[in-house]
């Protein structure tokens, strides 16, 4: 079996994170995949604090083993849902998009772990001084928000420069990814796209049905310095690159992408939603339950692991 320190530390079976994405990670997603031995989160993004204290409070209906909320401090409801966390008592807390450091004290007091999602060797530092309790090192590849850095660059440099758990993110999907990163140092990895597709994800089918559709060159980013996103192209995606030639000021391009993110996964907008899924979208094939794809991933993992590639000799 698969242990690193992430199994003690998150008292979890496999050290596997789904990730957070809004609107996609609800309280199904995220008990389904705790259920199947990994750590499942439900997706704050910037639902106002009642709607993710009833997505809590859903989760803890279908599960009673542990599971998170991913806090993303762009977030104008960032207060409230802080408040939420400490009065329904999550176990951990993954953040992203800002800094989390003027919470800690308060989370750590209400016993609930702190994991920061990094894309910088600086950063993953600066959160060690905060004392959180992990680190996800997320590489470009990612679908949603990216950095600069991709995970194969990024992940060893972060393992190397803290004494935290590292977790891998960004361009995991399989077994065969999950073993390369822990042999460069990571203790678990974070998987978001190839979620989407779990039977129990309430993303729309149609959504689903792109995923399965994408080739490896099939996603692309969006946005602009330093707010990328990375998505499966679609009509939305050429209008922002058409806009980003043109020079569009950044006004104009946050306009465009309001509520294209719920269009996509609630409504099923192909042609105009935000179709957000990362580069590994291309190997995910089918509709599964949460539990078949962990019990994928591990099998697939122990299997290489356990056995050096065969074109390897030494």
């Amino acid at each position: 079996m698969l242990k690193t320190r992430i199994n003690e530390l998150f008292q979890v079976e496999y050290p596997i994170f789904q990730g957070g994405m809004a609107w996609v990670a609800t309280a199904e997603l995220a008990a389904a995949v705790s259920e199947a031995g990994g750590i499942g989160f439900i997706g704050a993004g910037s639902a106002p604090g009642e709607v993710v204290r009833e997505q809590i409070r859903k989760a803890k209906t279908l599960t009673t083993k542990p599971f998170g909320v991913n806090v993303y401090y762009l977030s104008p409801f960032v207060e409230e849902v802080i408040q939420v966390l400490l009065e329904e008592g999550v176990d951990l807390i993954t953040t992203g998009a800002g800094n989390p450091g003027k919470h800690i004290p308060l989370l750590k007091e209400k016993g609930i772990k702190v994991i920061p999602v990094v894309s910088s060797v600086a950063l993953a530092k600066r959160m060690e001084k905060l004392e959180v309790d992990a680190v996800i090192a997320e590489g470009m590849e990612c679908g949603g928000h990216v950095g600069e850095l991709t995970t194969m660059a990024l992940l060893p440099q972060v393992v190397d420069a803290v004494n935290l758990p590292v977790i891998a993110a960004g361009g995991i999907a399989d077994g065969r990814q999950l073993a390369a990163v822990l042999c460069m140092g990571a203790e678990g990895v974070q998987m978001g796209t190839r979620f989407i597709c779990a039977e129990e994800c309430i993303a729309h089918t149609n959504y689903k049905k792109e995923i399965l559709r994408a080739k490896d060159r099939d996603t692309v980013l969006t946005g602009y310095n330093g707010h990328y996103v990375r998505v499966l192209k679609n009509e939305l995606a050429h209008k922002f690159a058409r806009l980003m030639k043109e020079g569009a000021d950044e006004k104009e391009l946050e306009a465009l992408g309001v509520g294209r993110l719920r269009a996509a996964v609630i409504e099923g907008d192909t042609r105009m939603g935000s179709l957000m899924a990362g580069q590994v979208a291309a190997m995910v094939n089918k509709v599964q339950p949460a539990r078949e794809i962990i019990r994928e991933v591990v099998t697939e993992a122990e299997e290489v692991l356990a056995q050096r590639p065969k074109q390897v000799m030494v």
